[in-house]
């Protein structure tokens, strides 16, 4: 008979209550985690930084270039923006119970890093390249507050964010699922044109080389590689 009356759920020998109160804990603890979380808070006060100027500048009366698309001039427009930013959340949430499920609570700080440094970037190159939405954009639909804002483009925050997600979990299984959210993200996103193909392609590449630099230089923000005591 399994008792609800426990608190925690235990597999074999581990508890895994106590495994997540741990980790959080610990986790709490760490400067690393607020430098993360001002790094990550800088990287989105940049783009909305960077789309809002992009706003002011199309409400002079200047226009941003749209540009033609190898990819886009042969695929049908089909308006299904709202399940691009349906599918960004589903994948955002599955690294949440990834996190949850296998204890990765002293990786955050890292993750979150990783996150805020993509956004720095992102608004940085949004203003570099600023270039129109693809033609027959209509908004991202219910989801998104700041439809009028919906400017710069590259690279892409959806494709970005959830490869980085990608890169960042150990799990086949998450993996797996993750991918296939990411596959989904890029066909959804060219449909609907939310992005050109290059903007979805160096989400891509942005992500990995975000990541690998993490990997050789930002590796102590990842309080699971401290030594256990």
């Amino acid at each position: 008979m399994i008792s609800f009356q426990d608190t925690t759920v235990k597999t074999g020998k581990r508890n895994i209550g106590s495994e997540v109160i741990e980790g959080f804990r610990v986790t709490s603890r760490s400067p690393y985690l607020y430098i993360a979380l001002v790094v990550m808070a800088i990287g989105f006060l940049l783009n909305i930084a960077s789309q809002t100027y992009l706003h002011n500048y199309m409400s002079e009366g200047k226009t941003l270039p749209m540009l033609s698309d190898l990819i886009l001039d042969h695929i049908p427009f089909i308006n299904i923006s709202f399940f691009y930013d349906l599918l960004s959340l589903l994948v955002l949430l599955l690294m949440a119970v990834y996190v949850f499920v296998y204890n990765e609570h002293k990786r955050l700080p890292y993750i979150i890093l990783l996150i805020g440094i993509f956004y720095i970037v992102r608004g940085i190159f949004i203003v570099l390249t600023p270039f129109g939405n693809p033609p027959m954009f209509n908004g991202s639909g219910p989801l998104n507050g700041f439809s009028k804002y919906e400017l710069g483009v590259y690279p892409s925050g959806h494709v970005g964010n959830a490869v980085m997600f990608f890169l960042l979990t150990r799990d086949k299984v998450f993996k797996w699922i993750i991918l296939g959210g990411i596959i989904l993200i890029i066909i959804t996103l060219l449909l609907a044109r939310g992005h050109y193909s290059i903007d979805i392609f160096s989400g891509w590449f942005f992500a990995y080389a975000i990541v690998t630099f993490g990997e050789k230089h930002l590796m102590k923000f990842d309080q699971s590689n401290c030594n256990k005591t």
